[in-house]
C-alpha cells in the first residue's frame, strides 16, 4: 500500500471537504490518503519546497510553483461578495504607513493588500493571533481570514473588505480566488488523474452529505466553531462551487495572475488552463 499525502488547512471548509477521505468514504486501489492539517502559510511554504503530494495553497502562490505542481480542478474556495476583512480598533484612523498583521506573505489576500496599501508596514502572524495583535496594540490593523471573519471582538470594526479591493482591481463580475489544491508533477499522469477524480468525489460527497458530515465534525470537536457558524461558513466556502472549477472561476484565477504580473509580483503572465492535469489523456490511453 502506498500513501498519498494530502495537506490542507485546519479551517472548517478544508476540514469539511477532505474529511470524507479521513472517514474512509472514498478510496483508491492499492493506496491510502494521509491527511495533514497545517495553517495556509505553512502549506504555501511547504509547497515551495515540494513537500506534499497534494496540497492546499493560496491561488496567488501558484505562478511560483507551477514547474513542480499542477492545479487540481477541485477543492477550491472563492469569495463572492465576501472574503478576508481588514479590521482595526473602533474609531481609530489609519495613517498611510499603518502597521498591519497579515497571515502570510504568499497568500492571495496579502498580494491584494500590498497593491492597495503600498505604504503599510507589514508583519506576519498565524491567522489565529491576528485579532489579539490588534487588541493589544501591537499593530493598528489586521487581515482576518477563515472563521475569524464571522466572529471577532466588538472592540474592532471593518476598515475595508478584500472583496472590494478585488472588485476595483479586477473590474468586477468575477469571484475572488482564495485557495485551491495542487498535485505534484512527479506523480505519473494516469495516477494523478485517478487522484484528482477521487478528491473531486470526496468534495462532492461532502457537499451532498453536508448535514451528516457537519454533525460528525462537531461531535468529534474537529472544527473550531459552533453549529450555526459552521453552517454559515460552509455556505460561503465549501459548497457546490467547490466541487469543480467553472469557466468563470478559471477566468478569475487568470485575472488574479494578470493583476499580479502588472504589479510586479510575477515574472510572466500565465494562463491557468495550461497548468492543469490533461484529463483527456485517460481517454486516449484506453481508447
Amino acid at each position: 500500500m502506498r500513501y498519498i499525502s494530502v495537506a490542507h488547512s485546519p479551517d472548517a471548509d478544508d476540514i469539511f471537504m477532505y474529511f470524507a477521505i479521513k472517514f474512509g468514504w472514498i478510496s483508491l486501489e492499492n493506496s491510502y490518503f494521509k491527511n495533514i492539517a497545517l495553517d495556509i502559510e505553512t502549506l504555501n511554504v511547504e509547497a515551495i519546497n515540494s513537500k506534499y503530494d497534494v496540497s492546499a495553497i493560496s491561488f496567488a502562490l501558484y505562478p511560483n510553483i507551477l514547474e513542480d505542481y499542477a492545479l487540481l480542478n477541485t477543492g477550491v474556495s472563492f469569495g463572492n461578495g465576501y472574503g478576508p476583512k481588514l479590521v482595526k480598533r473602533k474609531g481609530e484612523k489609519l495613517k498611510s504607513n499603518f502597521k498591519v498583521a497579515l497571515s502570510g506573505q504568499n497568500t492571495t489576500n496579502a498580494m491584494l493588500f500590498k497593491i492597495a496599501y503600498p505604504n503599510a508596514r507589514i508583519i506576519y502572524k498565524n491567522f489565529l493571533e491576528i485579532e489579539n495583535a490588534i487588541l493589544s496594540g501591537e499593530v493598528q490593523a489586521g487581515l482576518l481570514i477563515h472563521e475569524s471573519i464571522l466572529n471577532f471582538s466588538d472592540e474592532l470594526e471593518i476598515e475595508r473588505e478584500i472583496w472590494d479591493i478585488w472588485q476595483n482591481l479586477s473590474g468586477g463580475n468575477l469571484p475572488l480566488p482564495l485557495g485551491g489544491m495542487v498535485i505534484r508533477r512527479s506523480i505519473p499522469l494516469l495516477r494523478a488523474i485517478q487522484i484528482e477524480e477521487k478528491l473531486q468525489k470526496a468534495v462532492q460527497i461532502a457537499v451532498s452529505n453536508k448535514n451528516l458530515l457537519s454533525e460528525m465534525l462537531l461531535e468529534r470537536d474537529i472544527v473550531r466553531i459552533d453549529k450555526i457558524q459552521l453552517e454559515k461558513y460552509l455556505n460561503l466556502y465549501a459548497n457546490s462551487d467547490s466541487i469543480k472549477l467553472s469557466e468563470n472561476q478559471l477566468e478569475a484565477i487568470n485575472k488574479l495572475f494578470e493583476i499580479g504580473y502588472i504589479n510586479g509580483f510575477y515574472k510572466n503572465k500565465i494562463d491557468i488552463r495550461k497548468f492543469m492535469i490533461p484529463i483527456e489523456y485517460k481517454d486516449y490511453r484506453f481508447s
